[in-house]
């Protein structure tokens, strides 16, 4: 069993990246109104989330050093401060969904206005930040968000024809009403969905703060070849239920019910308060994955202590910042919508992409980190191809987010 708790790293990293408030809603919506078209963008974006965050666990395991440490190292104090404004901002902006997020999520399960919610969820998560051991929350918010495998039994109960779906899979179409720049404005929302920066961080980080070493790569590869694909069959999942139950009812998402609208009808009561448990789960740990990222990736470009696994006399910027996070993130959450600034973070995170993977893609490749474990030739020339489509991406996302105002 212990053996077993040694893989939650991977999961509770890959549920709280990809399935967090954002994701929720935006797989939900893509198959609302695309039907499976962009299931591409999700197997796509599955290729490039492992390759990049195999290397980045890597890297910290024989070198014993997180990702921004050896960032700044590498590539000089300028570069890595380019890399630290943009994943530090864009993290920050997910943090504010994460958080209210939880509260919509309470909304549902209270009927309460998710506003009053935001302020207990911020204390709970400094609560449960300071006082609980990395890999207790780990452990806990990777096993019960794992009870989004309810999304797979509605998928399962609702018996849809798994050979049409493949087939819009791999001949996607463009619904009437809908229009090329709104497909491909979702398709970017989905792989900056897929391969948020900070779930790289975190996961770097998070190999340091378990203590992996060169002997623990085994365990490291078990994290990244089975968490990250669960993460993904969720959001598959989720676009399939959009794709079965919301697209031929004519009904988008505007709202968090709706994403728990198909696994009601697949389900009923029981199956709903399932998913509830699995959203907050989900979307909690998101908001502590992303807390600890933002604090992580700024202690360690600017050297200070940082991490969970020291006192926290030793590391007193660290658990400073978890807390002043914490109090501009509430102050933030209370004023806008928490949905459109995910699907916001989500598109502006498929932008930021390449500043965040070129560099773990050099390290990788450097014996003064890796020492003889240096990337081979296929996985280079893999990474380097998705690092091309990320370019396009990041190029792409503003003149789109212009031309469809932000609503898809």
């Amino acid at each position: 069993m212990k053996k077993a708790l040694q893989f939650t790293l991977g999961i509770l990293t890959a549920i709280g990246g990809m399935i967090d408030i954002g994701n929720l809603a935006g797989n939900t919506e893509a198959g609302a109104r695309f039907g499976m078209g962009l299931a591409w963008v999700i197997a796509v974006g599955l290729v490039a989330i492992v390759l990049y965050a195999n290397m980045a666990g890597r890297v910290a395991a024989i070198s014993h050093r997180a990702a921004f440490d050896v960032i700044r190292e590498r590539l000089g104090p300028r570069v890595a401060m380019v890399n630290l404004g943009a994943s530090a901002a864009l993290t920050l902006l997910t943090l504010v969904a994460e958080v209210a997020g939880v509260g919509l999520v309470l909304q549902l399960a209270t009927g309460l206005n998710y506003r009053l919610w935001i302020p207990i969820v911020a204390l709970a998560l400094w609560a449960i930040l300071w006082w609980s051991k990395f890999e207790t929350m780990e452990r806990s918010y990777a096993l019960v968000g794992l009870t989004l495998l309810v999304l797979l039994a509605a998928v399962w109960a609702l018996h849809p024809d798994s050979g049409d779906l493949l087939h819009r899979s791999v001949h996607p179409a463009i619904p009437h009403g809908e229009d090329l720049k709104s497909y491909f404005y979702l398709a970017i929302a989905q792989f900056g969905a897929m391969v948020t920066p900070y779930q790289v961080l975190f996961f770097s980080s998070g190999a340091v703060e378990e203590g992996w070493t060169a002997r623990d790569l085994a365990v490291e590869r078990v994290n990244v070849f089975i968490g990250f694909p669960v993460g993904a069959m969720l959001a598959m999942a989720l676009m399939v239920l959009g794709a079965v139950v919301l697209q031929p009812r004519g009904i988008t998402v505007s709202h968090l019910s709706q994403v728990g609208l198909p696994v009601t009808l697949a389900l009923g009561r029981s199956g709903l308060w399932l998913v509830l448990v699995g959203m907050f789960a989900a979307v909690f740990g998101a908001a502590a994955e992303a807390t600890l990222s933002t604090a992580y990736s700024i202690c360690q470009y600017f050297g200070w202590q940082w991490g969970k696994f020291v006192r926290r006399p030793e590391a007193p910027r660290f658990w400073s910042l978890l807390v002043f996070l914490l109090f501009i993130v509430t102050t933030v959450a209370l004023i806008f919508d928490p949905i459109k600034v995910a699907l916001f973070s989500i598109v502006f995170s498929a932008a930021a992409v390449p500043l965040t993977f070129f560099p773990i893609l050099v390290v990788a490749n450097d014996p003064a980190y890796v020492g003889e474990k240096t990337n081979g030739p296929v996985t280079n020339v893999l990474a380097v191809i998705l690092l091309v489509l990320m370019v396009i991406v990041s190029l792409a996302t503003v003149p789109l987010l212009v031309a469809t105002r932000g609503n898809g």
